[in-house]
């Protein structure tokens, strides 16, 4: 701001005009605080997690969007690229690499799929059996303290139920 924009700003004060770049006392009391705003909460909780989860993981050089398609392998193996990467919201190219990680680490494959040629099933290596195994120790011990500091299994469930009402199909932006 210049001095000549400084002295005006002050002149237009002192004739009582308002100024443009303050907000009124009313304006400055609607603005929550943000220790009020559910998607503030979130956000840090989500970042206290991920913090835990990396800490935990660092070892493994295991990152959440890999311990989720080594989750879902584990669980469903057979399963099409395609089908874990729209189950987990990951875009088709981000999966392909995502993927590409995961095999050259030997912890998984990509298989022809027995009823569609040109689609792959995806499995579980030797290896990624193994490394699923110890994935799952640490990751048991990584919950617990989220578990816990929650208060128990009970407030799990709870936080996991309100949690479910945010992201219903019913309940989704208007």
């Amino acid at each position: 701001m210049s001095t000549a924009d400084t002295a005006s700003s002050g002149i237009a004060a002192k004739r009582g005009r308002p100024r443009h770049d303050a907000l009124s006392a009313a304006d400055v009391t609607a603005i929550p605080a943000l220790e009020a705003i559910v998607g503030y909460r979130l956000r840090r909780a989500q970042l206290y997690v991920f913090q835990d989860f990396i800490d935990s993981f660092a070892r493994m050089k295991l990152r959440p969007a890999e311990f989720s398609v080594l989750s879902v392998m584990a669980r469903r193996p057979g399963l099409k690229q395609t089908e874990i990467a729209e189950e987990l919201g990951i875009k088709r190219a981000n999966f392909v690499a995502l993927m590409d990680g995961l095999e050259a680490r030997g912890l998984a494959e990509r298989r022809k799929a027995d009823t569609d040629k040109r689609s792959h099933s995806l499995h579980l290596t030797p290896d990624g059996v193994k490394f699923v195994r110890k994935m799952m120790e640490v990751w048991n011990e990584h919950e617990k303290r989220l578990v816990d500091k929650l208060g128990g299994a009970e407030e799990r469930d709870r936080l996991i139920q309100l949690l479910d009402r945010i992201v219903a199909p019913d309940s989704a932006p208007r």
